[in-house]
Parts: C-alpha cells; structure tokens; sequence
C-alpha cells in the first residue's frame, strides 16, 4: 500500500474503472494483442453493467464507429484505450449505443458508450474489457489494483512518468 501512497505523493495518476464488474489480470484477455500487451499495459473488467464511462479527464481522441471501443486523451497525455468485449468490431455496431464524439471534452464519469452485455453474450463474444495504456512506454511505472469488484470511477491503475 506504501507504494501507492508514493505515487500520490510524486504526482502519480490515477485511472478509473470506465465500468462496473469484476477487475482481472490484463494477461486473463484470450486475445494475445491485449493479453501480451501488444498495445500496452493495463487491466481488464469483466463487466455487470452496460454504461462504460470516462476514467480520466481529458478528450475524446477516438470512438470507432461500431461503438465497440473508445479511446480518452487524458490532460496529461495517458492514451486510453476502452475495448468493449473481443472481436465485436464483428458486430458493426449492433448492441452499441455511442453518447460521446471525438474532441469532446470529458470528466471522469462521463456516459462514453452503451453495451448490450446481454446480446453481445447471446451473439457468442467475449465482453471481457480491456483498458490499456498505449502509451505505456512514457511511464517508469504502471501498477494495476488487485482484481477485485469495481464500480465505475474505483481506482484500477496507478501510473508515475
């Protein structure tokens, strides 16, 4: 916990759960792009609820138009990636409601997507949700909570530059 306390203390930056559910090991996601951290590092949440909200405040620097994923520009410059489920970029926007657009400015909290979980299920994906830092390399450290339940906005990673 020491350790956490120093990254307050040292301007540390906190990221927020962008869901509500269960936090797991980034190397728990089947698909090796987000599970060998090929695009950076992170956590995932296996998600119990439908809203995917802001972790940081920032801008929007991208929503894919199939709603399936989001990506946030905090002000500080942590590049955020929010992967809904895997492979449903397959589902062309099907069971997505999109409420944010790129360059919006955003609060920690704010409504970014919907997910049909339940449909998205039924349709045979994964919902498991990977959220990534692409631009891990520009921290000395990036350290993920220990899986447990989260709530949207519950601390998830902890990054010092």
């Amino acid at each position: 916990m020491k350790i956490f306390q120093n990254l307050f203390a040292k301007g540390g930056i906190v990221i927020g759960s962008p869901v509500a559910g269960s936090l797991v090991s980034i190397k728990e996601v089947s698909d090796p792009t987000f599970g060998e951290e090929i695009l950076g590092k992170g956590v995932a949440v296996i998600p119990s609820a439908n809203q995917i909200y802001a972790p940081i405040d920032g801008k929007v620097a991208t929503v894919f138009p199939t709603g399936h994923a989001v990506a946030v520009t905090g002000h500080d410059g942590t590049e955020i990636l929010i992967h809904v489920g895997l492979d449903t970029v397959k589902l062309n926007g099907e069971h997505f409601t999109i409420h944010a657009e790129e360059n919006q400015e955003v609060k920690k909290g704010d409504l970014l997507l919907e997910a049909d979980l339940e449909q998205i299920k039924a349709a045979g994906y994964d919902i498991i949700t990977p959220i990534v830092i692409c631009n891990s390399d520009e921290y000395t450290e990036i350290q993920a909570e220990e899986p447990k339940d989260v709530s949207p906005g519950d601390d998830i990673l902890r990054l010092r530059k």
